[in-house]
């Protein structure tokens, strides 16, 4: 029998919720497939920091570092509350960019997926989504303007000033790429690279190494597309994309109007892929606003247990029966407080319900 350790960071505001229902995913996976999955909890974010001085653990280190692969939930207080951290154990810069560093989680995985039958969840026309949405974004994780020296001072003149530094070597550029080659081979065999190249000397260089790369891929059409102009096709016609690659902060702001355009951030999972160990979240914030309610949505922390399944243990259809199931759930009419009011034949349901729902189906069909 097949044994995988899984880290438990649950985060801050809604993230202990959402954990819990894709636990309960988890454990049924479990019982049906006959894998047992080991899970071991640990502190991460502004909570941990409130427990135990550190935003990032050395204890959550070695849980994570020991792991077969890690389920993380969103981190974050309110404004008031993260005041209260010093900036450096803020989640963000304390917890979220050094555990990517840390576990060299280079290459996110966003697919941005919409079922023809779902259409009415989206902002976007019905003429426009017909055949819904199904696209994939690649993001690269630990370069540019993110991860570049930063200043912030007194210049010569008395003035303040910020500078930042965009960096990228070939190296990191052409790990992120074959990933995305190898992902595109598996769909439609196209893949956009979306750059800023009339400006920025480094979506220069990343049109060159992609260049390069693409004698080893010659079955996949490269398309190029200008960051600005990529946006205002997201909303004009998404359906023109299928796999698209991108730099760190480019891929930040866009995955998010990706979750726009399906009508919910809550309906976007997302893998953080590395060498060895690979972590697994939700794309949205902790909404520390609607925290202990049982009112979110946790379609986008389900759909990261199936990521998790796919790429870290190989488990394809397992997988796939929960991608199917949670997209079954909406399609029967059920849907969360952040669905509910975009589409008029839907159901409302709590947290909760909602993982219970995802549970029966696998069970029924089992």
């Amino acid at each position: 029998m097949k044994k995988y350790k899984v880290a438990i960071l649950s985060g801050d505001g809604i993230g202990p919720e959402i954990m819990k229902e894709a636990i309960k995913v988890l454990k049924t996976i479990e019982m049906i497939s006959g894998v047992t999955f080991e899970l071991e909890e640990a502190d991460f974010g502004a909570n941990a920091y409130f427990k135990l001085g550190h935003s990032f653990p050395e204890k959550t280190k070695y849980i994570c570092i020991n792991s077969d692969a890690i389920l993380k939930g969103p981190v974050g207080l309110s404004y008031e509350e993260t005041k209260k951290i010093p900036i450096e154990h803020q989640p963000e810069r304390g917890a979220i960019l050094p555990l990517r560093n840390f576990l060299n989680t280079y290459a996110n995985i966003r697919p941005v997926y919409l079922s023809k039958y779902l259409s009415e969840f989206s902002p976007l026309k019905n003429e426009i989504i017909q055949d819904g949405i199904d696209f994939i974004i690649v993001r690269e994780l630990l370069g540019g303007l993110y991860f570049g020296e930063k200043t912030l001072g007194i210049n010569e003149n008395g003035k303040r000033y910020v500078k930042e530094t965009l960096e990228y070597d070939e190296d990191q550029i052409k790990q992120i790429l074959i990933v995305a080659f190898k992902i595109a081979m598996k769909r439609k065999k196209v893949l956009h690279h979306i750059h800023k190249s009339n400006v920025l000397k480094s979506s220069v260089l990343w049109n060159e190494i992609i260049e390069e790369l693409a004698e080893q891929y010659p079955e996949v059409e490269i398309k190029y597309q200008l960051v600005d102009s990529t946006a205002t096709f997201l909303c004009l016609n998404p359906s023109m994309f299928d796999v698209m690659v991108m730099e760190n902060m480019f891929g930040d702001i866009l995955s998010d109007q990706g979750g726009g355009i399906l009508g919910s951030l809550g309906l976007m999972p997302s893998a953080c892929l590395g060498d060895k160990v690979s972590y697994y979240e939700p794309s949205h914030g902790s909404a520390p606003d609607i925290a202990g309610q049982n009112i979110a949505n946790p379609y986008s922390m389900i759909g990261s247990v199936a990521m998790m399944l796919e790429y870290s243990f190989g488990m394809v259809k397992e997988s796939r029966s929960i991608w199917d199931a949670i997209q079954k759930v909406l399609i029967d009419g059920f849907c969360t407080q952040d669905l509910f009011n975009l589409n008029e034949n839907t159901t409302l349901v709590s947290t909760d319900v909602f993982g219970d729902k995802v549970v029966s189906i696998l069970l029924d069909n089992k």
